[in-house]
């Protein structure tokens, strides 16, 4: 179940770094923040949904290694994309 085209492009001009910007670390998690809110909400209503619910364990994965990317690189702006996105922080392994 993708994404809906308009709340990616606002996810998109939201938390993007410079004009076109539509792959920094921010982008990607921010659409991943919201693919992760989608498909929860889709499990609550849908609980033997096994397939969707490997396919968002994965996406936090994902998200999760590029929130350690992006603290590696530069701890202040993780710490307020988490803060706006609304994600605990989780300690490194």
């Amino acid at each position: 179940m993708p994404l809906n085209p308009e709340i990616k492009q606002s996810q998109i001009e939201t938390y993007r770094t410079a004009d076109g910007d539509t792959g920094s670390t921010e982008v990607q998690i921010a659409i991943l923040q919201a693919r992760i809110l989608q498909i929860t909400d889709h499990l609550r209503t849908h609980k033997k949904d096994f397939h969707s619910r490997r396919g968002l364990l994965l996406l936090v994965g994902k998200r999760r290694r590029l929130e350690g990317y992006l603290r590696n690189k530069d701890i202040a702006k993780y710490r307020e994309l988490i803060k706006q996105l609304g994600i605990r922080e989780v300690k490194p392994r």
